[in-house]
């Protein structure tokens, strides 16, 4: 006859068990969760879309390059590896963009209707889920409503990545930027996302942009010419008026100097031009100033993109420009044939 026998757990065994408890719970909870700490994970399922591929990009480089995401059968599943927050855009076959906010560790699950882009509904983080909420009070919106909803959104939500994400879409990147208005929403948002290098880097943009803004007065300035004069903004007169970058180095900027200067020689002297020559070589300034029969004011400082009067003008690139008429800007940063245009249309 077989005996059985209980022995008692020692006592001294119960925390190992306790700790070896944790291990599995941790364990399980991982498997449940499907992502590792340094990962994002992007799920779902479209409706009227059985197969086909979109793409997925970073703007501020969360991801290298572009991914092409699969859907088979209406399904789709990415993951990635992640090391911080990063705004992703998906890209899809009719060329809209929607945002994504990505998070290491975390996975969001997407269900849409193929043909109503703009309900989409991404679920798995609290930014992903206001921005759901608005793009469906959006929906239906004209552009107006939207950027009186974008704004008051920004407001409600300071602390949300999405509010960074509206304020670029709606009063930056846009056709009709406001940057007085976008200014005052950055520093919104910089009281409570003070550590925010994109924020950060997006207000000292705007305080260069607004200057340069459809609008705006000429801002007044005083910088040195080639020639060793000083050139201010009373220089350009109260008429038709060109400030332009250029450089040695540019090509399209040099045929767009002389492109200015058949014209300003056309206009019976209404057209007021001063260039900006971002170059570091003197010499060589002075040979294409020389070559190219260019008379007005050039401010030559060698800083190069550091000069002080375009931050001012908040000019950033080669070629760039801004046109004035009676003191105030009416466009800025044109192609060669679009400032010819322009100007045509000033002097009439």
């Amino acid at each position: 006859m077989a005996v059985r026998v209980r022995v008692p757990l020692a006592a001294h065994s119960l925390p190992h068990m306790k700790h070896l408890l944790c291990i599995i719970t941790t364990l399980m909870l991982l498997t449940a969760c499907g992502v590792e700490s340094d990962h994002f994970k992007l799920s779902g399922r479209f409706l009227n879309m059985s197969q086909g591929e979109f793409y997925v990009y970073s703007p501020e480089g969360g991801i290298d390059g572009i991914d092409t995401i699969h859907v088979v059968g209406g399904r789709f599943t990415y993951e990635r590896p992640l090391e911080h927050e990063a705004t992703l855009m998906l890209v899809f076959p009719n060329f809209s963009e929607h945002p994504v906010f990505a998070q290491p560790g975390k996975s969001v699950d997407i269900n849409a209707d193929a043909s109503h882009m703009k309900e989409m509904e991404v679920k798995g983080t609290k930014a992903n889920e206001l921005m759901t909420k608005f793009r469906k009070q959006t929906a239906k919106a004209s552009p107006p409503e939207t950027v009186a909803k974008a704004e008051e959104f920004i407001k409600a939500n300071p602390e949300s990545p999405v509010g960074l994400f509206l304020l670029r879409k709606y009063f930056v990147q846009t056709l009709t930027p406001d940057y007085a208005k976008a200014s005052q929403l950055v520093s919104l948002l910089l009281e409570k996302q003070p550590k925010n290098g994109q924020l950060v880097m997006l207000k000292k943009q705007l305080s260069l942009l607004k200057n340069s803004a459809k609008g705006s007065s000429m801002v007044k300035f005083s910088a040195q010419t080639m020639k060793g004069d000083v050139v201010t903004d009373a220089d350009l007169g109260d008429d038709v008026a060109v400030v332009a970058t250029w450089s040695c180095w540019n090509f399209e900027s040099q045929e767009q100097q002389r492109q200015l200067r058949r014209k300003v020689r056309s206009s019976g002297g209404r057209i007021k031009v001063v260039s900006i020559s971002v170059d570091a070589d003197k010499v060589q300034v002075e040979h294409t100033l020389e070559r190219d029969s260019i008379s007005w004011p050039v401010i030559f400082d060698k800083q190069l993109f550091d000069s002080p009067v375009l931050q001012q003008l908040g000019m950033s690139d080669v070629p760039d420009n801004i046109v004035y008429h009676h003191r105030r800007v009416v466009a800025s940063s044109l192609s060669t044939p679009l400032l010819m245009d322009k100007l045509d249309e000033l002097l009439k």
